[in-house]
């Protein structure tokens, strides 16, 4: 009797999936539409369950068909890990890379890089997932995820890429209107823009003096009339002098460069934002995920602390 997964079937699988139709799955296998068609009905026979809802001209996978194809395409990653392993690792990075980032920083920085990425490795399929939250990292949804702060799990691998900080800022007009505030206490008499992102305590901002034994953190209440779950919404209140924001200095710097907005209690030190490449310990030996992540560092250009394990 037939095993229900055959290894010939995972390739054939993945190219079907990706071409959105049988007769397009059929040209770029290289064989006829009924014979993708009789060569899928043997598989759902072997399984037992259905993988692709057809229609006359398009196709779309069943749940039992999404979870078959994202376990063939990490399969043949590691396929792809091992062959480049055992010739040294001297051939073209290839294989499915599945990156997943935050919505602002994904959209502005992490998508522009990897158009360039995939024009210098072209065997290397990438899917780009953006999400509020950055996924579970015991769940095998991606390969790298580029995210903001170290992940606290020790079974990961997080390469600090980029160095970025957390900046209070507030339009010039929102300024003259409500006063600049002069120590952290002050904020809860002003309007501030709430993002809700991530397990941070909503509405929480903390802020430090001092170092080491001297520093000292406050943590501030704030409150206001606007709040959003994206980063790209609060920048533009905060443009519009609805308040004062707490973002990261990555998207809110060329509008401190233009003026367009003032940094606020400069004096003081928000929670760090510096940006991580986390990826999985059974990927660090991958070729396409290390030359990525060597790629972002390069590209974000600062790229000064070690690996942590």
């Amino acid at each position: 009797m037939a095993a229900p997964v055959q290894p010939a079937d995972l390739g054939f699988f993945s190219t079907l999936a990706a071409s959105g139709s049988l007769s397009a799955g059929a040209r770029e296998l290289g064989i006829s539409t009924p014979a993708v068609s009789k060569r899928l009905a043997q598989m759902e026979s072997r399984l037992g369950v259905t993988l692709v809802n057809r229609t006359t001209r398009r196709m779309s996978l069943t749940p039992e068909g999404e979870l078959y194809v994202a376990h063939a395409r990490r399969i043949l990653g590691e396929i792809d890990d091992m062959a480049q392993l055992l010739g040294g690792a001297k051939g073209e990075p290839q294989g499915l890379l599945r990156v997943n980032a935050t919505l602002g920083f994904g959209r502005s920085h992490v998508a522009p890089l990897i158009s360039k990425f995939a024009k210098k490795h072209p065997q290397v399929e990438v899917q780009l997932q953006l999400s509020v939250n950055p996924p579970p990292l015991t769940e095998d949804a991606f390969d790298v995820c580029i995210r903001f702060g170290a992940p606290p799990e020790a079974r990961v691998i997080a390469r600090r890429i980029a160095s970025n900080r957390r900046l209070l800022c507030a339009s010039p007009a929102y300024i003259a209107r409500a006063g600049l505030p002069k120590v952290p206490n002050d904020l809860t008499r002003h309007r501030c823009i709430g993002i809700r992102q991530g397990d941070e305590g909503y509405g929480i901002w903390r802020l430090s003096t001092g170092r080491g034994s001297a520093q000292r953190t406050e943590a501030v209440k704030t409150r206001g009339m606007l709040s959003t779950n994206d980063g790209e919404i609060a920048v533009n209140w905060a443009l519009d002098g609805h308040g004062i924001l707490m973002r990261a200095e990555w998207d809110i710097a060329r509008y401190l460069r233009s003026g367009r907005l003032v940094q606020v209690l400069a004096a003081y030190r928000t929670p760090d934002a510096d940006i991580y490449a986390v990826y999985p310990q059974r990927h660090q030996l991958s070729a396409r995920v290390r030359t990525f992540v060597d790629f972002m560092a390069a590209a974000l250009g600062k790229d000064d602390m070690p690996p942590r394990a």
